[in-house]
């Protein structure tokens, strides 16, 4: 187990307080220390003129303050670390993604609007940090029906079987581990089939639906193997379905523990970091926590 800390990012907002509940509880899992950070934000056109001077001390931070009065009382608690910095906070908290095995954040912080879902925040480190990042939802976020499930401790992780993303399975695997649960698989093939007969003009594919479904859970068992050896003690619960995978993923959030996906991969003609629609969909909507992970991401 890494004994790189579990950041928890404040900013006095009841999102930043759930975010906060869930890196507590995720930092005494993993026995880690947990970093409580607060970013004073300042403009992203000041200029060292208008900045003000020297660091902000955490020692006379009033959100941490409520940080510690929050906390004050618990008998179980993992060693705790405050600390303020100051600057833009779409910057600053990618930064703390190097020195961190998770960085937890709410959906919506003080800034913004109150119609968004998530955050420009949580949107910049979700795409640019270097470790996991966890984006906590308000509670009682509704989603649609998804597939039936039984009840219990539940982690969900999307699996493309045309391009798998084996940093999101590991650190799926791992936290299902980690928390005694099931790991339910979600792998979500396109159907129906069309292809382009004239311009302009779509046409179905003749090909057989059980057979399409039949190759994808065929493919998704084979990317499976070595992740279930490694995790022997973690029932799978693999689900192959037609359809939009982030409405599937989404549909799954509901009542799970965690739900995981992959960043993006960089590409030659897009090296900056990107996120996919799917990710950027589950962020948005999902029931439950998300957990963004980069590519080569360390196993939890």
């Amino acid at each position: 187990m890494s004994n790189l800390p579990v950041i928890a990012a404040v900013d006095g907002s009841d999102d930043s307080l759930v975010a906060l509940d869930w890196a507590f509880e995720a930092a005494l899992a993993r026995e880690a220390p947990l970093r409580v950070v607060h970013v004073h934000q300042y403009p992203a056109w000041a200029g060292p003129d208008v900045l003000p001077a020297g660091r902000p001390a955490a020692e006379d931070d009033t959100v941490l303050d409520q940080v510690r009065r929050y906390l004050a009382g618990r008998v179980e608690r993992p060693v705790t670390e405050y600390v303020a910095l100051e600057g833009t906070p779409s910057a600053a908290l990618p930064e703390l993604g190097s020195t961190a095995q998770l960085l937890v954040l709410g959906s919506r912080g003080r800034g913004g609007f109150a119609s968004l879902l998530l955050g420009s925040n949580g949107m910049a480190a979700a795409r640019d940090a270097e470790c996991v990042v966890v984006v906590v939802p308000k509670p009682g976020r509704e989603v649609d029906e998804g597939m039936p499930t039984e009840p219990g401790p539940r982690v969900v992780v999307g699996l493309q079987v045309d391009s798998p993303d084996e940093a999101a399975l590991a650190f799926a695997f791992a936290e299902a581990a980690l928390r005694g649960a099931r790991l339910q698989v979600v792998a979500a093939y396109q159907w129906p089939l069309q292809s382009w007969a004239m311009p302009g003009e779509l046409v179905p594919v003749m090909i057989d639906q059980d057979a399409v479904e039949g190759e994808t859970r065929t493919l998704a068992e084979g990317f499976l193997v070595p992740h279930r050896k490694r995790h022997a003690d973690v029932r799978v619960e693999l689900s192959v379905v037609p359809g939009d995978a982030a409405g599937h993923l989404v549909a799954a959030s509901k009542d799970a523990d965690l739900v995981v996906v992959g960043r993006h991969r960089r590409r030659l003609l897009a090296p900056a970091r990107m996120m996919g629609s799917v990710t950027q969909a589950v962020l948005l909507h999902a029931a439950s926590p998300v957990a963004v992970v980069p590519p080569e991401a360390p196993n939890g």
